[in-house]
C-alpha cells in the first residue's frame, strides 16, 4: 500500500515526537525531526534507532527493515527543511502562544497543499489555528505516551478544518497501525474528557473521609474491575500532568461542577509528591514498587446474630441467596427482630438516610453494594453509618468473608465508592454523546484504548443498567444536593426507555 504522506515533519524531540516520527518511518515515510535544540534531536534519533534494535531483537522486526527504517529518519537543523513535507505534525510545550508561533512559521515555509497538525492534548484546535492564513488543512492528532504502544489517535477538526484532511490523518493513522478516533474541538477531547470521571470522583470520596486511598484502589480494581485503581494510575502518570489537565478542562468548561479539581491533588503536586518518579504520590516507592498497607484480617465473631434483609434491597433475591450460601440465620418477618443484623442495599442513597426512612435501628443497620452482580466480584463492599454499633459491624465482616471473599468495610456515603465512580463515568460519557463530540462508538474505543478501562462507559452502563446508574445518579444528587451528579439528558432518554447507550440517536 502507498504511504499517504511521502515526507513527514514532526517538530519537537520530546517524548511524543520521537514517538511519532518512529511509527511514520515505520509506515513507510520519510521523516525529518526538528527541534530547536541539536542535541535534543540527535538524543532522539539514538534513541529511536534503540527502539527499532530492541524490536529486532525481540524478533519483532528484521535486519532489513531496520535498517530501511533508519534510513528513512533524519534530523532537521531549521524548519525550512520542512519545505518539502507533505504533511508536519507539532508535539511542542503545551502553550498556546507557542504552538502558534510554530504554525505561523511553517505556513510561511510548507507547500499550499501541505497538512499541518498539533499533538495537543489540552488546548483548542480552533485557538492554534486562529492566527493562520488557511486554518482548513489545520487539525488535531493527538496521540498518547508511549505513542508506539498505545495505539489510539485522536483526530480532531477544529472549526475551519475541512473534513478531508480528518479523513486524510485517520487514514495514516491506521497506516501507522493505529487506531483513529473522531472528535470535535472541545475541551479534552475524548479521553481526557471522558477520563474526569474516574479519578475526580475517587478524589471526592477521600475527601470525604469514606475510604482511604489504598482501600478505594482494591474496591474499584476488585469490584469493577479496574486493571489500575484510581490513584496508583495518577501515581503513574504524575501529577504535574494529571493536576494542570483537571484544572484546563475545569476551567475550560467554565467551572462545570463535574469536572471540579480536588485540593488534595494541588496539594500534593505544591509539595513534590507527584508519583512514582518522585518516589511518593499516594503511596511511596521503594525500588520502583508502591509500599501499599496491608488489609486488616476479618474479626472473629463467636455468634454471628440473624439477618434481616430491607424489602427495599437491591438484587434482594441475590442477596438472599448470598445469604444462605454463607449459612447464615435469615429473618423473613415484616420486620427486623430486636437481635438481628439489619442489612440495607441502597443505590444512590446513603445508609443513614435508609435506616431513617425505613425506620430501622441504625445501630444493627449496614449497608451491602449490589450494584454489581456478586459473582462477577473479587470482593464485597460494606458501609456503616455514624450509629452502627461495632458488634453489628464486626459480624456483618465476618459473615461475608466467610467463603474468603475479600471484604471492606467503608464509612457512609450517599452511593458506595463503586456506585460513585461508575455512576460518574457513564454520566460524563453520556454527556459526551450529549455535545455529539463523538459518535458512541469512537467513546468506547478511545477509552478502552487510551484509558484501559475493563470495558467502554456505555459499556459499563448497559452491563450495570442505565436505569440502575440513573437511580445513583437522582439519589446522589438529592442527598448531596450538588449539580455534578446532574444526569445527562441523554442518559436520561435512554434509561426511560430502556435504550442501549451504545445506540445513536436518529
Amino acid at each position: 500500500m502507498q504511504t499517504r504522506y511521502t515526507t513527514v515533519g514532526v517538530v519537537g524531540a520530546g517524548a511524543m515526537g520521537r514517538g511519532i516520527a518512529q511509527i511514520a518511518a515505520q509506515a513507510g515515510s520519510r521523516v525529518r525531526l526538528f527541534d530547536t535544540q541539536p542535541q535534543a534531536i540527535q538524543r532522539a534519533l539514538q534513541d529511536i534507532g534503540g527502539q527499532w534494535d530492541r524490536l529486532q531483537d525481540k524478533g519483532r522486526m528484521d535486519a532489513a527493515a531496520v535498517a530501511a527504517c533508519k534510513e528513512r529518519l533524519s534530523g532537521a537543523s531549521a524548519l525550512g527543511e520542512l519545505a518539502d513535507c507533505d504533511l508536519v505534525v507539532e508535539a511542542v510545550i503545551e502553550r498556546l502562544d507557542v504552538k502558534q508561533d510554530v504554525f505561523g512559521q511553517l505556513e510561511a515555509v510548507v507547500a499550499p497543499t501541505a497538512v499541518l497538525a498539533t499533538n495537543t492534548s489540552s488546548l483548542s484546535v480552533t485557538a492554534i489555528a486562529a492566527t493562520l492564513k488557511h486554518p482548513g488543512r489545520f487539525a488535531g492528532y493527538h496521540f498518547f505516551n508511549p505513542v508506539p504502544l498505545m495505539k489510539v489517535v485522536e483526530v480532531v477538526a477544529g472549526l475551519k478544518t475541512d473534513p478531508a484532511v480528518c479523513e486524510g490523518l485517520a487514514a495514516y493513522a491506521r497506516q501507522m497501525g493505529h487506531t483513529p478516533v473522531q472528535a470535535q474541538d472541545t475541551p479534552g477531547f475524548i479521553v481526557n474528557h471522558a477520563g474526569r470521571g474516574y479519578g475526580t470522583e475517587a478524589l471526592r470520596i477521600v475527601g470525604e473521609g469514606v475510604a482511604d486511598f489504598a482501600t478505594i484502589d482494591r474496591i474499584l480494581r476488585d469490584q469493577a474491575g479496574f486493571k489500575l485503581g484510581p490513584f496508583e494510575l495518577m501515581d503513574l502518570t504524575a501529577l504535574d500532568v494529571s493536576h494542570p489537565v483537571m484544572e484546563s478542562i475545569y476551567r475550560q468548561y467554565y467551572d462545570e461542577p463535574r469536572y471540579r479539581p480536588s485540593v488534595i491533588t494541588a496539594q500534593r503536586l505544591a509539595g513534590g509528591m507527584v508519583g512514582r518518579k518522585s518516589g511518593e504520590g499516594f503511596y511511596r516507592y521503594a525500588d520502583g514498587k508502591a509500599q501499599v498497607p496491608g488489609e486488616a484480617a476479618a474479626p472473629v465473631v463467636e455468634e454471628i446474630p440473624p439477618v434481616w434483609v430491607s424489602t427495599r434491597a437491591a438484587r434482594r433475591q441475590e442477596l438472599y441467596q448470598l445469604l444462605k450460601d454463607l449459612g447464615a440465620r435469615i429473618e423473613t418477618g415484616q420486620s427486623p427482630s430486636s437481635s438481628a443484623l439489619t442489612l440495607v442495599a441502597p443505590l444512590g442513597f446513603d445508609v443513614t438516610t435508609v435506616a431513617v426512612v425505613e425506620r430501622l435501628d441504625p445501630a444493627r443497620t449496614v449497608g451491602i453494594d449490589m450494584l454489581i452482580d456478586d459473582a462477577a466480584t473479587k470482593r464485597r463492599v460494606l458501609a456503616t453509618n455514624p450509629a452502627t454499633r461495632a458488634d453489628m459491624r464486626d459480624a456483618a465482616h465476618a459473615l461475608f468473608a466467610r467463603d474468603g471473599k475479600a471484604v471492606s468495610v467503608v464509612r457512609d456515603s450517599a452511593g458506595f465508592v463503586t456506585q460513585r465512580v461508575v455512576a460518574t463515568i457513564v454520566n460524563i460519557a453520556s454527556d459526551i454523546c450529549q455535545q455529539r463530540i463523538c459518535s458512541p462508538q469512537d467513546l468506547e474505543t478511545a477509552v478502552t484504548l487510551g484509558l484501559g478501562y475493563p470495558m467502554g462507559p456505555l459499556a459499563m452502563g448497559n452491563r450495570w443498567g442505565p436505569a440502575n446508574v440513573l437511580e445513583v445518579l437522582f439519589n446522589m444528587q438529592t442527598v448531596y444536593g450538588d449539580p455534578r451528579y446532574r444526569p445527562s439528558p441523554w442518559l436520561r432518554r435512554r434509561g426511560a426507555i430502556g435504550l442501549s447507550l451504545l445506540q445513536e440517536e436518529s
